[in-house]
């Protein structure tokens, strides 16, 4: 048995170049067991206040819990974890600082058994998936915002995904009429074939009714998905636009559980396509239930990894081995947590992800990154 010896949370920052050089904050977490093995995961938490909660969550309540018991037994620590959160968890804080326990174990799990992480999960379903570069709409004047994304697919990759109203010099997001000639542009400018993804996103504020519109008038321009163009709880608003366009609609990187995706595709039944990110969602554990879902109901499942190279190799895994995913996202600028953050960095040949090789997580993290950059 690899006994659970030490689960250590680590918070760290770093400027995005991907985010016109905003400061990005998310908690690493290792885990160490009594016989030398070492997995890592991650929790998105990204704000301050709620990188030290994650941290005091994990130290405070997790490692007590799992301190001793078997690494390799994925399942088990989930459960165990989760029946201790219950009175705070569900959401939130609790399920992020799960997230990473349960990513650190799983790669244990896979070190320990000498596979692969997608060996694990069943198996690949897919040999290779499309890459995409996913980018915030950031530059100054329609023009450059074309020209940055035509450079990702003179540079190779095969979509794009573009988030709209970032911080930057862009005014995407802030007007319709702006927004739609924008894709107008994007279209003419790489023909046909490109797919194109549009993350209206959280700094857009739109009513029912200019969701919609906005959604027929890209329709046009076969954009492949419109993704959160209304807060992600308003159902009643995610019904309407689904009855009223022919565009698939995108949603759910801000879910936290399974009986939330689960409560979407029961009740609400809008969303067609899921994001979902490893590091938030209580891990490869709850991504694994999460797919499951979208299998049950028919649904595209679409990795998040917008933050660190332990992410994007949780989610790569888990991507290949899932039937309902169609493409994998990669940050398109260098950034420290992808490019320094591991010893061979993760991304794409000729448009396409492959899996990797190695055990578990199939990366080697350098500690001395991880330390460099971590939280004061």
């Amino acid at each position: 048995m690899s006994a659970i010896a030490a689960i250590e949370p680590i918070a760290i920052e770093y400027p995005d170049p991907n985010d016109f050089n905003t400061t990005r904050r998310t908690v690493l977490v290792k885990v160490t067991t009594a016989d030398g093995l070492v997995g890592w995961g991650e929790c998105i938490a990204m704000w301050p206040e709620a990188c030290r909660a994650v941290a005091t969550i994990i130290t405070e309540g997790l490692l007590p819990v799992v301190k001793g018991d078997d690494a390799t037994d994925t399942a088990a620590a989930w459960a165990k974890m989760r029946r201790h959160v219950w009175w705070y968890g569900e959401g939130g804080i609790a399920s992020l600082a799960l997230s990473g326990v349960d990513m650190a174990l799983w790669d244990i799990a896979g070190k320990a058994a000498g596979k692969p992480l997608y060996e694990m999960l069943g198996g690949l379903k897919h040999d290779r998936l499309l890459a995409n570069a996913s980018s915030h709409v950031n530059k100054k004047g329609e023009a450059a915002c074309v020209a940055e994304v035509v450079g990702f697919f003179e540079a190779g990759f095969r979509s794009c995904k573009l988030g709209f109203a970032k911080k930057g010099e862009s005014n995407i997001g802030g007007d319709p009429d702006t927004d739609v000639s924008f894709i107008r542009a994007l279209r003419e400018a790489l023909g046909d074939e490109a797919e194109i993804l549009v993350d209206i996103g959280n700094g857009v504020r739109w009513d029912v009714e200019t969701a919609i519109s906005v959604a027929n008038r890209m329709g046009e321009y076969r954009i492949g998905w419109y993704e959160e163009p209304l807060y992600p709880t308003d159902d009643a608003g995610y019904a309407k636009l689904k009855a009223s366009t022919g565009v698939r609609i995108a949603s759910g990187e801000r879910e936290f559980t399974e009986a939330g995706y689960r409560r979407q595709m029961e009740f609400v039944k809008a969303v067609d396509v899921y994001g979902v990110d490893p590091a938030r969602v209580e891990g490869i554990t709850g991504f694994s239930r999460v797919d499951a879902l979208c299998t049950q109901h028919g649904k595209t499942i679409n990795a998040h990894a917008w933050s660190t190279a332990i992410t994007t190799a949780a989610s790569l895994h888990l991507s290949l081995a899932s039937p309902n995913a169609e493409l994998f996202e990669y940050k398109p600028f260098p950034v420290v947590v992808q490019d320094e953050l591991v010893a061979e960095k993760l991304w794409h040949r000729d448009g396409w992800a492959y899996p990797p090789s190695g055990a578990g997580l199939g990366i080697e993290v350098r500690e001395d990154v991880v330390r460099r950059i971590a939280m004061a």
